[in-house]
């Protein structure tokens, strides 16, 4: 990184805060929104492999770190050389199979590594460092993935499998009996298997169910476009019309 401009950025933000009447009221808590778009703004990037907007969304959220450590610097909680120098030293010490003299085979001990060191920093629980405002869905992966790391697993994908199977008769016996509560438990363990069950082969559920809803959102959107261009609002449509749509939309996929 070009140190001068990284400087630069942090004497301008400085700079707003003492005299932009916007940005020298801001706090942590009203921004704190804004930072989490974004961060889902960059993931956007990501998925549609625009590299151009990646790079631009990357500032807007680097803007976030030092726009947070102004404020803190103001308060004399910490400044963005303490956030720099916290970050070095944590990758430093988690990581003593590169900066010191641990022995790692694979990525599975680093990982394992990694949530040992975590406890012994003072974490009372492996479980400690998720966050509570994660999506459910990614919020469950990360549970089964830190627990994973500890030696809590499963042995192998049949047995999870076998388990999401389980889960669906109890889903179907709590719905016989309409017990909506147990029909929530039920529906919520359900997810949670099949999270498990992504996580074996290999893939994020996050971002499997994000692919699906933007596909979702397209083809539905070609229906409504189809409907339009023939002067018919899709609630003047029928399901046999908009399925017939529908096809024609994943065959241009």
């Amino acid at each position: 990184m070009n140190g001068s401009k990284f400087s630069k950025l942090v004497n301008i933000m400085r700079r707003l805060r003492r005299e932009c009447p916007w940005d020298k009221e801001q706090t942590f808590d009203s921004i704190k929104g804004a930072t989490l778009e974004e961060t889902y703004e960059v993931i956007e990037a990501i998925d549609n492999k625009d590299y151009i907007e990646l790079k631009n969304e990357l500032g807007d959220l680097l803007l976030h770190v030092v726009f947070h450590s102004a404020i803190a610097e103001e308060s004399n909680l910490f400044n963005i050389d303490d956030v720099i120098d916290a970050i070095i030293q944590k990758l430093i010490r988690r990581h003593p199979h590169i900066f010191g003299d641990s022995k790692v085979e694979n990525s599975k001990d680093v990982a394992k590594n990694w949530e040992q060191i975590k406890l012994e920093e003072g974490r009372e629980s492996v479980l400690e460092g998720v966050p509570k405002h994660l999506p459910e869905l990614q919020r469950a992966y990360r549970i089964q993935e830190k627990v994973s790391k500890v030696g809590f697993d499963w042995k192998n994908k049949k047995d999870v499998w076998a388990k999401v199977e389980e889960e669906i008769k109890e889903l179907k016996k709590a719905e016989k009996i309409n017990n909506t509560d147990e029909i929530e438990n039920e529906i919520g363990d359900l997810i949670f298997s099949l999270v498990n069950y992504s996580r074996f082969l290999g893939v994020n559920p996050e971002n499997a169910l994000r692919k699906t809803n933007n596909k979702f959102t397209k083809r539905f959107i070609y229906i409504e476009n189809k409907l339009l261009h023939i002067g018919r609002k899709i609630t003047e449509s029928n399901l046999e019309e908009m399925d017939k749509y529908w096809n024609e939309s994943k065959a241009e996929d």
